[in-house]
């Protein structure tokens, strides 16, 4: 894993690699120095200037917008629905970028939340808690938000090249109080690890990322989604808590909701499989509650590929 072994010197880098890595440095210095509302506008243009552009990543913008609705969009609801999506992936970017220079009481007086009890209780019994959320909204912002709250907080994070950029995003997430596990061939035996200590681990769970996924009905269509989070709950005894924060006007909303029933009955398998299908379900609620805020571009089912 990248995040497992040092970084190589910027010297062996590609170029595109080198590019890269300073862009988002310099993303992040522009970001933390300009004032809020200057940042905001600045993430709103950029948006509005990249969504015609975009390509096939818009062709699969348009039709996860489609799926999310549940209905097909004309082609004038499908530019409305690509410009609302990129709109909301740049707000996020801002917002993660501008953290660790954001006022902590300025964001606690914009920040609500519904089922912060499930975590509670989850804490009190010991045995941490599994935060399973869809690529909705602000989730690093909620992150940053329950550490202040005392929750610790560990994050899978997927390795992005180059790895002197992983390891600054790593550093960055870190920075908000986070316990960084990257995704790996190592990151189950990290999750287990934290929650034995009793921390909640948060997992983004609406893209199988890895590969190796269990096959579960999605909107409507067949796909794989990982059977981490489940796996980890059933093995830890932990609950598994749907979770998603959304953009709220410019606060934010977190939603966490009701830990889903995750005894054994069988084999481990067939329980994660039974266990990840009642995840779909939840995450389709949850994505349908703010469709415009999905950050899915990438190719998710079968019928993608085609």
């Amino acid at each position: 894993m990248a995040g497992a072994h040092a970084a190589p010197p910027a010297s062996r880098l590609s170029l595109n690699d080198r590019l890269s890595y300073a862009a988002y440095r310099a993303a992040a210095e522009i970001a933390s120095r300009l004032p809020e509302g200057a940042a905001n506008r600045v993430g709103r243009e950029l948006a509005r200037a990249a969504a015609p552009f975009l390509g096939k990543r818009g062709v699969m913008v348009a039709k996860n917008a489609s799926r999310a609705r549940g209905r097909a969009l004309n082609p004038l609801e499908e530019r409305q629905a690509v410009r609302a999506a990129v709109a909301s992936y740049a707000r996020y970017w801002v917002e993660s970028l501008r953290l660790p220079a954001m006022d902590p009481a300025v964001v606690d007086a914009r920040f609500s939340i519904e089922g912060l009890e499930h975590i509670s209780a989850a804490r009190e019994a010991g045995r941490g808690a599994v935060l399973a959320l869809p690529h909705v909204g602000g989730w690093e912002v909620g992150g940053s938000w329950f550490v202040r709250r005392g929750f610790p907080l560990a994050v899978v994070v997927e390795p992005v090249r180059p790895p002197r950029l992983f390891e600054w995003f790593a550093d960055l997430r870190r920075s908000f109080g986070f316990t960084v596990i990257p995704l790996g061939k190592d990151a189950f035996a990290g999750v287990m690890r934290a929650l034995r200590e009793n921390q909640v681990v948060a997992l983004v769970t609406d893209r199988d990322i890895a590969g190796g996924g269990v096959e579960v009905d999605f909107f409507g269509e067949k796909t794989t989604l990982p059977a981490g989070p489940a796996i980890c709950a059933l093995r830890a005894g932990a609950p598994l808590l749907p979770t998603a924060v959304y953009f709220c006007g410019d606060g934010w909303h977190a939603v966490v909701r009701p830990p889903l029933p995750a005894e054994r009955h069988g084999r481990l398998g067939d329980d994660a499989a039974r266990l990840t299908q009642a995840l779909a379900y939840e995450l389709e609620d949850l994505i349908r509650a703010a469709p415009e805020q999905w950050h899915l571009f990438q190719p998710n089912w079968p019928s993608d590929q085609a």
